[in-house]
């Protein structure tokens, strides 16, 4: 029957292809093979991320380490890379030479570029100098145990080299200005090399640190004006220096459990809870000194309207500080940088501004 048939030519069609048929290859594997599962395999770890690069010698010459453990970035005098301590020496500058700006006219952009270098140049001293006295500080706390001379990366006389080289380019950018603008500038080197030394004498290294960084509030006056004004910079200068009483005791209180164990000395461990009615008190004696510079120059509404900013920004940092928690202590450390943009932008708003008063005053006196 044709079924019969049909199914005869199926099985020899399926015999055929099992012999393999020709011009057709078929492997044959064992039924066991074929039914085996895969054998086992150990997934591959991810691909290492690409090596930053880098153009230090050191990350050339050592072997790549794994990624460190998140930290606290480090104190404004001790690193050189971290921009916050730069803005920080900068700013009070600015504001000198905002203020010695002839009225309706911005600051010389020139001696701004000029203060920028020698901030960066005079940082990057700073931090070579603190962390040579501080090298034998910083090998017992876990944060600071890697800088370079506390690792024994780099010996103390390179160390007197490369300080050498950034006070020599230094004093370059200071030879830039007037005699009695140099002799000034010369005059902050012993701040700047004793310093680090004074947190193992007192309790107020940062009243020290604070002469030391606001010492541009004097030299930004003198290089536009020849001599210092004493009229407004040492208000300028002493509004500098409670400034920085309030964000280094900020700052210092991330370090006080290492302070403590090592034998520093510090305001934060000086106040202790007290910490915000001292802050509250270095922040009034800044803005009363602020507004007496203002008023020894003749500012205008922008620059106390600045001012009254300055004022709210500080009432904000210290109303919401939490002296017990490192992130929240740097945050409200970090954010002094706007403080000091504040009050750079109502100086120069508030010296224009005078431009367009002195114009009121003209206009009545020609109808007379």
């Amino acid at each position: 029957p044709p079924r019969r048939k049909r199914a005869g030519k199926m099985a020899a069609l399926l015999a055929r292809l099992c012999r393999g048929a020709p011009g057709l290859r078929v492997s044959r594997l064992p039924l066991a093979a074929a039914t085996a599962a895969p054998p086992f395999r150990r997934p591959s770890a991810p691909p290492a991320p690409p090596r930053p690069l880098s153009f230090s010698a050191r990350a050339a010459v050592l072997p790549r380490s794994p990624s460190p453990a998140p930290r606290c970035p480090p104190h404004p005098t001790r690193g050189f890379c971290l921009p916050s301590g730069t803005w920080l020496l900068y700013l009070p500058c600015t504001w000198s030479i905002a203020l010695a700006a002839e009225p309706g006219c911005l600051p010389d952009w020139h001696t701004l570029s000029l203060f920028g270098i020698g901030a960066v140049l005079m940082r990057g001293a700073g931090c070579t100098i603190n962390d040579m006295w501080d090298r034998d500080y910083d090998k017992k706390v876990v944060r600071t145990a890697s800088r370079p001379l506390a690792a024994g990366e780099i010996s103390t006389f390179q160390s007197f080299v490369f300080l050498g080289g950034q006070l020599s380019l230094a004093l370059c950018v200071l030879l830039c200005l007037n005699y009695y603008s140099i002799i000034l500038g010369a005059a902050s080197l012993s701040l700047v090399i004793t310093y680090p030394l004074m947190k193992r004498i007192t309790y107020w290294p940062q009243l020290v640190l604070g002469l030391t960084f606001n010492w541009g509030a004097l030299l930004g006056w003198s290089a536009i004006r020849g001599s210092c004004e004493w009229s407004v910079c040492l208000p300028l200068y002493f509004a500098g220096v409670m400034w920085t009483l309030v964000y280094d005791t900020i700052y210092a209180h991330q370090d006080k459990r290492d302070d403590i164990i090592i034998g520093v000395k510090s305001t934060a461990l000086h106040f202790k809870e007290d910490t915000k009615q001292w802050l509250s008190g270095f922040s009034l004696a800044m803005l009363l000194s602020l507004c007496m510079a203002g008023m020894n120059c003749n500012q205008t509404f922008p620059y106390y309207s600045a001012v009254a900013a300055v004022g709210a920004h500080l009432a904000h940092q210290i109303y919401t500080l939490d002296i017990d928690k490192p992130e929240d202590c740097w945050k409200k450390f970090a954010s002094n940088r706007t403080v000091g943009v504040l009050l750079f932008t109502g100086i120069v708003l508030g010296n224009v501004w005078k431009r367009k008063d002195s114009k009121n005053v003209e206009e009545p006196l020609e109808n007379k």
